[in-house]
């Protein structure tokens, strides 16, 4: 082993670690179920209206964004619908170029222009300070479509916005927020099949 790390300490922390990683999620989940149904059901209805996902965020929540997009595009439980979403991170070329006269990505050009009163906007934020994240989700709900925020540590800004959901994973550890976001988004996508499943409740 190298320095003075031995075969205990690393147990040690490897044992911390899945105690986080469960202790997180379950407080979180716990917590926002009756909030994460409520989501769900709005999910459902836009789709069954026609609505489309979009889904962005920057770094490593842009790989979020392409992941939950995905999962509503490509099911991959044999019998699920497949349904309409785009991460908007994926199109570089618009991003890029939309980035050269401004101080960073802004994902308000994108949704201004294929944004629809009937779709979803997702972002996410691991820390709540995506200002980028923050501004392109004010400018989705101003034009009518559902909006949801996945932020985590304090939510910043974003738990202050007039958003339709926002979903507050309370740690400051970025892997800890990107576990609990990626299995909320599994468990959105999840029940929103099930109201699909009973569609009266949709009209």
């Amino acid at each position: 082993m190298q320095g003075n790390t031995t075969h205990s300490d690393l147990r040690a922390l490897l044992a911390t670690r899945f105690e986080r990683s469960c202790a997180v999620p379950q407080a979180f989940f716990a917590a926002e179920a009756g909030r994460i149904a409520e989501a769900c059901w709005a999910m459902a209805r836009r789709f069954h209206q026609g609505g489309r996902l979009l889904a962005f965020g920057n770094g490593a929540c842009a790989t979020d964004a392409q992941h939950v997009a995905v999962e509503f595009v490509h099911p991959v439980i044999v019998g699920k619908r497949a349904l309409p979403a785009l991460a908007l991170p994926n199109d570089t070329a618009t991003v890029s170029g939309l980035s050269v006269d401004r101080a960073g990505p802004s994902f308000v050009p994108q949704l201004a222009v294929l944004g629809r009163a009937e779709d979803i906007a997702l972002g996410f934020s691991p820390d709540g300070g995506c200002s980028n994240v923050l501004e392109g989700l004010r400018v989705a709900g101003e034009r009518g479509m559902l909006s949801l925020a996945l932020v985590g540590g304090d939510g910043g800004q974003f738990v202050q916005a007039d958003f339709d959901f926002c979903f507050v994973v309370p740690t400051s550890d970025p892997l800890l927020v990107q576990e609990t976001h990626e299995t909320l988004y599994h468990v959105l996508w999840e029940l929103v099949h099930v109201f699909f499943e009973h569609e009266g409740l949709l009209a």
